[in-house]
């Protein structure tokens, strides 16, 4: 799937998002992994975030038990990239990011136009 058209929109092209199955082997100079999960103790979203390779940043969101396990993924990624925002790495170092996720819901979601909610409008404007 071709994301240009869509991005030309974008404030910058270094800004660019791809959709990938799999880690292609390049190394990223942030590496985010998000989870989120419904159970009968609650809703919650974890996130850690690596920084070349050194754990920084470990967050924990526990949400309201009406919210789904989808939305649960869905907000993971979201305070991910909220997160992520406010990171200063090196100015000499790329600053390329890869978020490691299970959610396919959330991948899918993302990349279909026309079958959106607002938390998945909110995590694209990031």
């Amino acid at each position: 799937m071709n994301h240009e058209a869509e991005l030309k929109d974008w404030t910058h092209p270094a800004d660019s998002v791809r959709f990938r199955e799999q880690n292609e082997g390049k190394e990223h100079t942030i590496q985010i992994f998000t989870d989120g999960s419904k159970n009968e103790h609650g809703v919650g979203a974890g996130i850690a975030i690596y920084i070349q390779n050194k754990l920084t940043h470990q967050m924990k969101h526990k949400l309201h038990d009406r919210c789904s396990n989808n939305q649960a993924e869905q907000m993971a990624i979201f305070e991910a990239l909220q997160a992520i925002e406010t990171i200063k790495i090196n100015n000499n170092t790329p600053r390329t990011i890869m978020i490691h996720t299970d959610s396919r819901i959330t991948l899918e979601s993302l990349k279909n136009r026309k079958n959106r909610n607002q938390l998945i409008e909110e995590t694209e404007k990031r």
